[in-house]
């Protein structure tokens, strides 16, 4: 079943996550025609190769067309006009720049892949229950109903000059003046008397009405809305680390618009009263007292909601590692987008935005176009955003001609800010806005990408502050039980599956040491990502991001599939295959070796004694030589003179393992062939065969094994040649105890 397949099937909350990373710069509508050949290729290494890039995006639009000719010969006139549309914009859009478009395409399947093992993953965390806290959905209700009785509010005030035209006051009193007769003078008098009292009643109660209609959107603005825009980031915040996507933005627009139309709607209404006082006027007006206050709170609030509203919508990120937001190499072009969430017609074009980085100890300017103007042309859904595309930070020497502390831990940990500053000229208001991204580390060597992403990690799950660039002169310890949650999503967000209980528990045993309760237990940042583990020469996370490295490059398909138990311990893996069938084997990642993998099977000897077997583990050299899949399928062991025999035969707990691993074989199994076959200009053919040799002696010492550039024809001719002894010395490759 294809990907695309299997997310049409998710439950509706998944399909609206989805949702949310499709639109025009990707429409979904192309990822569902042409869903089995998008798959199909490597988005993710077009993304650092123009030239494979360039032939992606010919021949996606090759195919566009192709859907284009079904469609025209079926004449569904929408379908056609939307893929000529598609079209035109894709081409449009990318044919300058097609690294970008494979990297979107890469992003939204590892965004789906991500999102189909979190529904595949029913147990929540602290962190993401936190974050779906229904009383956050209710208040959001209530907040977007509240805005829209405001608006209703601000829309139908009556200016006070319909219910008493100036004209009629100075007409009764021109009778006044004029008439000389003492009962029509008292009687226009009091007809004058009664008109006065009208007016300052409507003008009262009209001012009292604004005076509401200020006071709720103070109130609203104040509580509600306030918490809704930082919930909003710390969703964010925790996105960017790996987390459930965040939404809510466009709602959020939607409120913070409707407000400001409101203000500026009573700010209108407060200016026509003051015409009103060029008209007419008397003893007592309240105009003149309340309308200055009224207006003086009004622009208040406009400074407060633009200021507020004024947000990084996409956090700064280098293209070339989507999945490592926040960390910036030197030299090296990243993104960033901002959003304006007051949509007014009249901002589009008008506002420009200026960029600059805050930094501590090394200085940095940002080279690229770091001035560009907010539009409503290039996002989706028509908000008031701008994306810099194409900035570079670059370090500045001091004054001594050397750069800032280099050292690898303060470099890491090391936190800057990228500041945004505009101003706002509207109806009369100048209103300057600020912002700023999240902290962000930057790096001059990718040799430090891991420890930098860490410090991101620890930042981002333990503070809701912005900018605190000072965080790491003393940062707090985190929860356990948080940090086990991060730590799936780095999966599940990297490699696309997270981890399931018993993994965490096992990385949990890995931090503490010992096996006890962590729901409550504080870890250390020293502990994560400084100390070396107990008798190791690297830390907690360096031993982790290489595993993920790992997955990512070598065994990806395994681990999606669910077939690499991986986080399991000696211990606990020989407690799994004592009772299982001789044959049975695991995958587990090594606790010794950096990025390295495993596989352990159990065996049975004549007296009826269980045994247990672990290779030596495989790294990224060998696996780059012989895929994965292919050393289960093809793996062999002698044991003294016996015929060499694959000894694995079941997955754990009991899945055959050609049913498991046959669709990720690269080939079909070789043959053995005979020498007098021949081969290619008369050569014997070859095959990589993975080759272990257990001996009976226990007591003998075990040393490395390797991958044998042996084919089973060679084999068979030393057999004939070589006595059982020479074959055991050319082939001494037993297993390790890891």
């Amino acid at each position: 079943m294809s990907q695309w397949s299997q997310v049409q099937q998710l439950e509706i909350k998944f399909l609206e996550q989805v949702d949310q990373f499709y639109d025009d710069n990707f429409p979904m509508e192309i990822r569902h025609l042409l869903a089995q050949w998008i798959e199909s290729q490597d988005w993710e290494a077009a993304s650092n190769n123009e030239a494979m890039a360039t032939i992606l995006l010919q021949n996606l639009l090759i195919q566009v067309d192709d859907q284009l000719d079904k469609v025209s010969q079926e004449k569904n006139l929408l379908l056609i006009h939307n893929l000529k549309r598609t079209r035109k914009l894709l081409q449009g859009k990318y044919q300058g720049n097609p690294m970008h478009i494979a990297v979107i395409i890469s992003n939204c399947l590892r965004e789906e892949r991500r999102i189909l093992a979190a529904a595949s993953m029913p147990v929540q965390g602290p962190l993401e229950k936190s974050l779906q806290n229904s009383v956050v959905s209710e208040r959001q209700r209530n907040v977007e109903h509240k805005v829209s009785a405001i608006k209703t509010s601000a829309q139908v005030f009556c200016c006070p000059v319909s219910y008493v035209h100036s004209h009629d006051f100075h007409t009764h009193n021109t009778a006044i003046q004029n008439d000389k007769n003492s009962a029509l003078i008292k009687q226009e008098m009091l007809a004058l008397q009664a008109m006065l009292n009208t007016l300052d009643y409507k003008r009262k109660e009209v001012l009292s009405k604004i005076g509401r209609v200020i006071h709720e959107i103070d109130m609203l603005m104040s509580n509600m809305l306030t918490e809704e825009l930082l919930d909003w980031k710390r969703r964010q915040q925790i996105a960017c680390i790996g987390g459930p996507l965040h939404g809510g933005l466009d709602q959020l627009q939607n409120c913070f618009t409707l407000l400001a139309e409101s203000l500026f709607q009573v700010r209108r209404q407060l200016e026509k009263l003051d015409e009103l006082l060029t008209r007419l006027t008397y003893d007592g007006d309240p105009i003149p007292v309340q309308r200055p206050q009224l207006l003086e709170k009004v622009n208040f609030l406009l400074y407060n909601l633009f200021r507020n509203s004024f947000v990084v919508e996409r956090q700064p990120c280098m293209p070339t590692h989507p999945q490592r937001p926040m960390v910036l190499k030197t030299l090296i072009q990243f993104t960033v987008k901002l959003r304006l969430l007051i949509k007014l017609p009249e901002l589009n074009y008008q506002i420009r935005v200026k960029c600059n980085v805050l930094h501590s100890n090394r200085r940095f300017v940002l080279c690229g176009t770091h001035v560009k103007a907010m539009n409503m042309d290039e996002s989706a859904n028509g908000s008031l955003s701008v994306e810099f595309r194409h900035l570079q930070p670059k370090e500045m020497k001091s004054s001594a001609g050397s750069k800032g502390n280099e050292g690898p831990h303060m470099v890491t940990e090391e936190l800057h800010s990228i500041s945004f500053e505009t101003q706002v000229c509207l109806y009369g208001l100048t209103i300057n806005l600020e912002t700023s991204s999240l902290p962000v580390v930057m790096i001059s060597n990718v040799s430090q990408l891991p420890n930098a992403w860490a410090s991101i990690i620890w930042y981002n799950l333990s503070t809701n502050d912005p900018q605190n660039l000072s965080f790491f002169n003393n940062p707090p310890a985190a929860t356990l039980s948080q940090l086990l949650e991060v730590l799936s999503w780095q999966f599940s967000s990297y490699v696309g599956r997270g981890l399931n209980s018993e993994q965490l528990n096992m990385l949990a045993e890995k931090l503490m040491g010992q096996q006890v309760s962590y729901s409550d237990y504080q870890l250390s940042w020293a502990k994560f990502c400084k100390e070396h583990l107990p008798g190791k020469s690297f830390t907690f996370w360096v031993w982790l991001e290489a595993i993920l490295d790992l997955i990512k490059k070598h065994i990806l398909p395994l681990w999606i599939d669910g077939y690499v138990m991986g986080f399991v311990s000696k211990e606990k893996e020989r407690i799994l295959l004592k009772d299982k069938t001789p044959g049975t084997f695991l995958l587990r990642f090594s606790e010794s070796n950096l990025g390295g993998i495993t596989f352990t099977w159990v065996d049975q000897l004549e007296n009826g004694e269980v045994t247990f077997h672990s290779v030596e583990p495989y790294n990224k050299g060998r696996l780059a030589a012989l895929p994965f899949a292919d050393i289960l399928r093809d793996y062999k062991v002698i044991m003294a003179d016996n015929v060499p025999e694959n000894p694995l035969k079941y997955l754990y707990p009991d899945i055959p393992k050609d049913k498991a691993f046959g669709k990720h074989y690269s080939c079909q199994p070789n043959e053995v062939s005979k020498p007098s076959d021949g081969g290619v200009k008369g050569y014997v053919p070859s095959v990589f065969i993975p080759v272990s040799k257990i001996l009976n002696d226990s007591t003998e010492p075990h040393s490395p094994s390797d991958l044998l550039p042996m084919s089973p024809s060679v084999y068979a001719v030393l057999r004939e040649h070589l006595s059982p002894t020479a074959i055991e010395t050319a082939l001494s490759s037993p297993y390790s105890t890891d």
